[in-house]
């Protein structure tokens, strides 16, 4: 390959026709693009075009990935115009397509390290390799287990991790030359991926235990040698696992993991908001959370350390807390329990009908929540009987059926302003419309996950933090809870995607500040405004 070949296909220094004639002469382009030179704007304006010739969401998406694999500021600078619309595109939903049809449209993923635990003396070559020399300040990893509500998916999922540090750059401005994506590959358990003559990763079913471990370690040591200034941000791991790796290591290194932390952090900034709206404390709440897996129980954790910061004692902060999962309310008695669900479990002797409350209709008549989260993945779990009940005992519900993709959501938003007669306070996983209900516009905040990470993220990279520790994550929460206005009629718990850029602005210099003030820099900073003006990467030539 020569000179001129090699720039052009490397998509952090490529500008395409961009390239003024002066540059083309000093780096041996000339003849090697048409004439005119054009601005990025007019590439932008050529490019969009082309995408909205696209009829389905997966055929965009296709157009988006070429393009980031060829020029990634003009990528950048497109979906910085069109973040609302690129992000379903890019990620959850529509990445969940690109996933299931992972092996047959394959696009190679630009820089994505694939570590095997078949292999488990190449992980150190493998993240070398993929990162190219380049200096890495965030690795998001997946071992695909528990993609968002789809389940296993092996090697497929690395789109998960690419996607998310897309968001991670249009929303937040990280540098996309100093991120990697990587998929640990531990087998899968998913049957039709092992028996596709197709798929790509290893044909064998997933490894648990002593040896999942040990990869593990072997991947966080060699992340840690390599890019000792990293954020390591651990993405759909599944239950067995996830909270097992955050708990080893959160105290050790800068790592975060967003479907634990990430998912209730965001909750919890939607509960804060919600709480501005309704004027009641957080304090006074009674929170139902459907579907105890990890993303579920981390809102539980969050939402609990939440309440202990405001005051209460541990002791009365559980008792605030219902979790019910496929079993039902979940009992100190309930067998197969996570260490997580242990943390949440109800005494029998609560109630007298203790038997009975194997469902979540029979839980709710029990326990009366004033909260409610859904991320059972069971899809219309939230019935007109069961949110009317809900919402017979308290003025203001808040209730978040948060599932996604669209087809597992609990619950519309619409249904849940319809049967509540417009007094619910709705977030809900995916994104929703506004709802239209007696002369009011309910807008419909959605609690996604980037509508915090990228701003965390990057708070903690341009302030060198050590760890990220709860105190930081809840400064982030009031910070992204506080944005929405509940002066407005129908107002909306969080900020709209529409913000992205501007609130995860405000989320990054929180964090920076809280890690700063906490004194676990691990440079000598003090003002993290200046720290992320310094940091941040601008989509431009």
């Amino acid at each position: 390959m020569n000179n001129a070949q090699a720039i052009l296909k490397n998509p952090f220094i490529n500008k395409g026709t961009a390239f003024s004639l002066a540059e083309r002469k000093q780096l041996n382009l000339t003849g090697a693009l048409p004439a005119v030179v054009q601005t990025i704007e007019e590439q932008a304006q050529q490019a969009y075009g082309q995408f909205q010739s696209k009829e389905k969401p997966l055929e965009k998406r296709i157009f988006l990935m070429n393009l980031f694999n060829t020029n990634r500021t003009l990528f950048y600078y497109l979906m910085g115009q069109h973040i609302v619309e690129f992000m379903p595109i890019v990620y959850d939903p529509v990445v969940a397509e690109s996933i299931e049809q992972y092996n047959e449209l394959f696009i190679q993923p630009q820089e994505a390290a694939f570590v095997s635990i078949d292999e488990p003396d190449n992980v150190e070559a493998a993240l070398r390799n993929a990162a190219s020399g380049r200096d890495i300040r965030l690795v998001v990893v997946t071992d695909a287990e528990g993609i968002l509500g789809m389940g296993d998916w092996g090697v497929n999922g690395v789109d998960i991790a690419i996607g998310k540090l897309m968001v991670y750059t249009a929303a937040a401005g990280v540098d996309p030359s100093q991120v990697l994506p990587v998929s640990i590959d531990a087998g899968t358990n998913n049957q039709a991926l092992l028996t596709d003559p197709l798929y790509l990763g290893n044909r064998h079913e997933r490894i648990y235990g002593e040896r999942y471990y040990q990869l593990i370690d072997k991947f966080v040591t060699a992340v840690e040698k390599l890019f000792p200034e990293s954020l390591l941000h651990f993405e759909d791991f599944g239950r067995s696992n996830a909270a097992n790796i955050l708990e080893k290591y959160q105290d050790k290194i800068l790592t975060f993991n967003d479907d634990i932390q990430g998912t209730g952090i965001v909750v919890l900034a939607g509960v804060l908001g919600a709480m501005n709206i309704s004027k009641e404390r957080i304090t006074d709440q009674r929170f139902l959370t459907f579907g105890a897996g990890t993303a579920g129980v981390g809102i539980a954790q969050q939402l609990m350390d939440e309440l202990i910061r405001q005051g209460l004692s541990a002791s009365e902060a559980r008792k605030h807390f219902y979790l019910v999962d496929q079993q039902g309310l979940l009992f100190e008695d309930t067998p197969d329990l996570t260490p997580g669900q242990k943390l949440f479990v109800r005494s029998r002797n609560e109630f007298a009908n203790s038997e009975q409350l194997t469902n979540l209709a029979n839980v709710v008549k029990a326990v009366h929540p004033t909260v409610m989260i859904g991320t059972s993945t069971q899809p219309g779990a939230f019935t007109e009987e069961i949110i009317k009940e809900m919402a017979a005992h308290t003025e203001r519900p808040v209730i978040f059926p948060l599932s996604n993709p669209t087809r597992l959501a609990e619950a519309t938003a619409e249904e849940l302003i319809k049967w509540t007669k417009g007094k619910a306070l709705v977030a809900t996983g995916i994104p929703a419309a506004d709802v239209e209900y007696n002369g009011v516009t309910y807008q419909i905040g959605q609690a996604n996950n980037a509508l915090m990470y990228p701003g965390v993220g990057f708070g903690a990279i341009a302030a060198t933090g050590k760890v990220i520790n709860g105190e930081t994550l809840s400064a982030a929460s009031h910070a992204l809870g506080g944005i929405v206005d509940a002066t407005l009629p129908g107002a909306a718990v969080l900020p709209p995607v529409a913000k992205l850029q501007a609130f995860s602005q405000t989320i990054a210099e929180v964090v920076a500040q809280s890690i700063i003030d906490q004194g676990l820099s691990k440079e000598k900073l003090t003002d993290a405004k200046t720290a992320i003006a310094q940091t941040k990467w601008e989509a431009k030539y």
